[in-house]
């Protein structure tokens, strides 16, 4: 048997979320993944600095910062989830435009990335915004039980929910990287349908997989969704659950 080749695993951000989300995966990975979280402005140690609302401008920035951590031996995946589905799409077109392949992309409970969000919180009041975003989700992140926190987390998610609300590819086209869509079975905000729409995105491999849980299914499920990206970018061929 061939050893397996190590793997560079990019992980990118749902709205609200910081860095720390994904490091907490590495433990959990197996031994030859290797896992990159981009911390997004505004949020953890970035707290200060102002958070984007452009897709384009963020992944411009997030690449400047990921491309000197990639060594060119490792294999390239890249996963995001609602938000970071969209900017992994975007991050991937810059990677594979500076001349690097990406094994795979895995995007998350988010539909296709042509398509509008038919609901929307933008432009509503805070308390509005607040519930409509915890009705989308399904989930509530212990940061936001604590007032002092959710003040500060409040722009930030703001920002992040514009930037997926009037997301538009920066770029005309399919991408040349197979695609696989994931989702909660149960999930109320993207449906199957929906998530399908990504085939449209590649211009070479699709697939669809679905696991137990909501919107938020990956809370609850970050080694199975690891092993999945480990056995799908490991033999380069879709991952059975």
């Amino acid at each position: 048997m061939q050893p397996i080749s190590p793997t560079v695993l990019i992980c990118l951000p749902f709205a609200g979320a910081g860095a720390s989300f994904f490091k907490k995966w590495q433990p959990l990975a197996p031994d030859e993944m290797r896992i990159i979280a981009v911390q997004l402005p505004g949020r953890e140690e970035r707290f200060l600095d102002d958070p984007h609302t452009d897709a384009a401008v963020a992944m411009d920035e997030a690449w400047s910062w990921v491309e000197p951590q990639l060594d060119g031996e490792e294999r390239i995946a890249v996963f995001g989830h609602s938000l970071g589905a969209v900017l992994a799409h975007e991050l991937v077109h810059r990677i594979t435009g500076g001349g690097l392949p990406v094994e795979r992309l895995f995007v998350s409970g988010s539909a296709g990335p042509w398509k509008p969000r038919a609901k929307r919180a933008s432009g509503l009041s805070d308390e509005e915004f607040l519930a409509r975003v915890k009705n989308f989700a399904g989930y509530t992140h212990p940061a936001m039980q604590d007032p002092e926190m959710l003040e500060l987390l409040i722009p930030v998610l703001r920002a992040d929910v514009e930037m997926h609300e009037n997301y538009h590819p920066s770029f005309p086209g399919p991408l040349s990287t197979p695609i696989t869509a994931l989702r909660g079975a149960q999930d109320d905000l993207v449906d199957t349908a929906e998530a399908a729409q990504w085939a449209e995105a590649t211009t070479t491999g699709f697939n669809q997989v679905e696991l137990a849980g909501g919107h938020m299914y990956l809370t609850d499920s970050a080694e199975t969704v690891l092993q999945l990206i480990s056995d799908t970018v490991g033999d380069g061929s879709v991952a059975a659950l």
